[in-house]
């Protein structure tokens, strides 16, 4: 079965989604070069002590490593704060191999200094640079004055090495083309379209696309840790950050300094499970949604939720027989693919819900042109057709390494069954591998013990109306990490420091500061 694997999780979108109703800042920063030949283009608080830096703080590298932990960072002013470039390897399993340049941006502290806090805003695919730029989004100024904000592009993604497997009108073709193939012909244009990008894919990072995973990302921040010069490592991870941050852990649990996982990803689901839980996710933010929209008046979507949710399918479903015109855009038509994408990146935000009202609105009239300008926020993309990234590529080539395509017991229509039994709007959507089916190469490295035992305390923050992760995936990992301690927060949308309440941002400020680590159970 051919359809999408699981939707993009990241906070990233809640930047972009700032700067339609706020203005963000911009996001211009050099670009690092792969120094490869061909890696892809080349109850009570408790007190948590955070290490003061160290220059010993590459001492005990992996055998091979002494020379890349031992680096020195050479940072340079640049848009938006410092950046420089950190080397490691393609494979550490062969640190001699050849290397590739990770890019890196710090925001310095602007008062009495802690230490460097390095930070991620999921995908993945999504830039840790650019997420570090936006510090005033994703941090507390109190953070700010207090740490180095830390943001670099993993292996594969944006400036470092990205792999880029298709062309930009390409990519228009897989977004846009048709994500619920409804009989053979169909489920034969979708399966040559996903295998071409894998073949490409293969063709375009010989080198590189087998060692993209999490494990090798994880073992990155390690690097980078030793060349700030930290002892341990202080790790705000969003969504897919999180996963990075638990790989971390597990990895090196004794060099776990003050981390907090927000909109957590449970390490142990497969692809399937991943995409079953964000069906569920998205279904019920988007009736939260319809609510909304009816609670406001005039709603497009009706009087009444479930033929909202109705409507939104029938929708759908019109445009998969008969799109509808788009202007000042070079894709000309809103496909089913376009609007899917238009609707689900408003339910990461709350603060976008009367942007989509409008684009429906308009979208019901024949005018798809607001709903394709949502679609390009989730996918990066300008009106113009560039994408400002390799977001929507690299997400394949990190999750089919994770998460390979599994041989499935049950048939296609009995996952699909279960899929839209959760998920009416949206299950027959996520009921599939993806371009993981095809993926032409494997990880080299696996993780069965996410539990990080010895680690200090991991703050675990899950959103009871997170559609990209939702919250019974904190509550996992919380109970998975031996050292998870769970903040909850009752509201919608995806992650919560910075974009909820005070409840949640004092308490992660309290233990990114201070030390103090919040009660276990913490409800705000």
């Amino acid at each position: 079965m051919t359809r999408r694997a699981g939707l993009a999780t990241l906070t990233a979108v809640g930047v972009l989604l700032a700067s339609c109703t706020g203005g963000a800042p911009d996001t211009e920063t050099p670009d690092a070069q792969a120094s490869a030949q061909d890696p892809g283009s080349t109850g009570d608080p408790q007190e948590s002590s955070s290490a003061a830096p160290s220059t010993q703080a590459g001492a005990g590298a992996p055998g091979g490593l002494e020379e890349l932990y031992g680096q020195q960072i050479d940072w340079s002013d640049c848009t938006g704060g410092e950046c420089a470039t950190l080397r490691v390897p393609i494979d550490y399993a062969d640190p001699a191999g050849g290397t590739i340049d990770l890019a890196l941006l710090r925001v310095p502290a602007e008062g009495d200094r802690i230490g460097s806090l390095v930070v991620n805003p999921g995908g993945p695919g999504a830039s840790g640079v650019d997420y570090a730029e936006a510090v005033g989004f994703i941090v507390s100024p109190e953070v700010a004055e207090a740490y180095d904000v830390v943001g670099f592009d993993p292996r594969g993604v944006a400036r470092s090495a990205p792999i880029e497997c298709f062309s930009d009108a390409e990519m228009d073709e897989l977004l846009g083309s048709d994500p619920s193939p409804d009989d053979d012909a169909e489920e034969a244009e979708s399966e040559e379209l996903l295998e071409d990008f894998a073949d490409a894919c293969g063709q375009a990072a010989p080198d590189l696309l087998g060692h993209v995973s999490t494990v090798e990302v994880a073992k990155d921040m390690d690097v980078l840790r030793a060349a700030l010069g930290e002892d341990q490592l202080d790790y705000l991870g969003a969504s897919y950050g999180t996963y990075i941050g638990t790989t971390y852990a597990a990895l090196f649990p004794d060099r776990v300094g003050r981390f907090v996982l927000d909109g957590a990803l449970d390490p142990t689901l497969s692809n399937l499970e991943i995409g079953l839980g964000q069906a569920g996710g998205f279904e019920q933010a988007t009736r939260s949604y319809v609510q909304s929209c009816i609670e406001e008046g005039n709603c497009p979507l009706g009087d009444d939720v479930d033929a909202g949710m109705q409507r939104l399918t029938d929708f759908l479903d019109e445009l998969d027989a008969d799109p509808i015109s788009v202007s000042g855009d070079t894709v000309t038509e809103l496909t089913e693919g376009w609007a899917l994408l238009g609707i689900v990146v408003a339910m990461y935000d709350q603060s976008a819900w009367p942007i989509l009202t409008e684009a429906l609105e308009r979208a019901f009239d024949g005018d798809g042109s607001s709903l394709m300008f949502l679609a390009n926020i989730y996918a990066d993309r300008s009106a113009e057709g560039d994408y400002s990234g390799n977001g929507n590529q690299a997400i394949y080539a990190v999750n089919c390494l994770d998460r390979p395509a599994m041989e499935q017991e049950r048939t296609d229509e009995e996952v699909q069954e279960e899929f839209e039994e959760v998920a009416p709007t949206f299950g027959r959507y996520l009921a599939g591998e993806g371009a993981c089916e095809y993926w032409p190469v494997e990880a080299s490295q696996t993780i069965e013990d996410y539990s990080a035992a010895g680690a200090a305390p991991i703050v675990v923050i899950g959103t009871t109306g997170d559609p990209a992760t939702p919250y019974e995936w904190a509550e996992q990992l919380a109970d998975i990490l031996d050292s998870g301690v769970l903040i909850s927060y009752e509201g919608e949308g995806h992650t919560a420091y910075g974009r909820s309440n005070g409840c949640v941002d004092d308490a992660v400020d309290a233990y990114l500061l201070e030390g103090t680590v919040p009660e276990d159970g913490l409800s705000c």
